[in-house]
């Protein structure tokens, strides 16, 4: 049986989040983040606490250690597990060996079922998956490409953020082309926000792929893609289909 790490410190932290909630902000929270029978956020668990509270919760808490922040990253409740999730970008970003890092960066991906969110990936695939991987093999990022589970195809897209911030687009623009027949909205909105990355560091970049491929891409991914481009230039694009 996996030991049970939780602690004193642990119980404190799970009752300032209880005290920190609302009932309002959790029935919010589980109309926006769609976790209606059926929907891709089926049966997860709100607190109702907004993310600038639960970061400054997290800035409280930065004497927390790895174990103590994988268990509660399987926490039933949403914001028990972005608060983990913010406490181990901290432990990764202050960790003093590469064998630590990569005790966060396998814990992350040994996780994926807790990460089961957009809001989840977002805040942090790009801080540990996309910043362990940057100078080194790619090859996880494409296997989460194919994967048949969602959350984990988004890690891979939203990952790739870290090298777009480093003028690096060669894997994100990769991993776009793999997503562009992908069924889910929620993976046509993050590839065409990476896309849409690029092209505020490359315009040329992005309209080379676009010029390629925007024909086959969900109108969705288009959308967000050519979402800062000049109008009559965005009508351009989607007219053309």
């Amino acid at each position: 049986m996996k030991h049970n790490p939780i602690t004193g410190k642990i119980s404190d932290i799970e009752r300032e989040l209880k005290q920190a909630g609302t009932e309002q902000g959790a029935q919010n929270a589980m109309r926006f983040f769609k976790t209606g029978k059926g929907q891709y956020g089926h049966g997860d668990k709100f607190l109702g606490i907004t993310v600038p509270v639960l970061r400054e919760i997290a800035k409280n808490c930065r004497d927390i250690s790895i174990d103590e922040a994988a268990f509660m990253l399987g926490s039933e409740f949403h914001e028990e597990r972005m608060l983990a999730l913010f406490l181990l970008i901290g432990i990764y970003k202050n960790a003093q060996t590469d064998k630590d890092k990569d005790a966060v960066y396998r814990l992350y991906l040994d996780s994926t079922k807790f990460i089961n969110n957009w809001d989840l990936v977002d805040c942090s695939a790009e801080h540990i998956v996309g910043a362990h991987l940057r100078q080194t093999d790619k090859q996880p990022l494409y296997s989460l490409a194919h994967s048949d589970i969602l959350w984990e195809r988004r890690i891979a897209i939203i990952a790739t953020f870290h090298f777009i911030k480093h003028n690096e687009f060669a894997d994100a623009l990769k991993i776009s082309e793999i997503l562009l027949s992908d069924k889910h909205d929620l993976i046509h909105k993050a590839v065409g926000w990476m896309l849409r990355e690029i092209g505020k560091r490359d315009i040329e970049t992005e309209e080379n792929f676009l010029r390629q491929h925007h024909r086959q891409m969900p109108r969705t991914m288009l959308r967000y893609a050519i979402e800062r481009f000049p109008s009559e230039k965005r009508l351009a694009y989607l007219s053309s289909r």
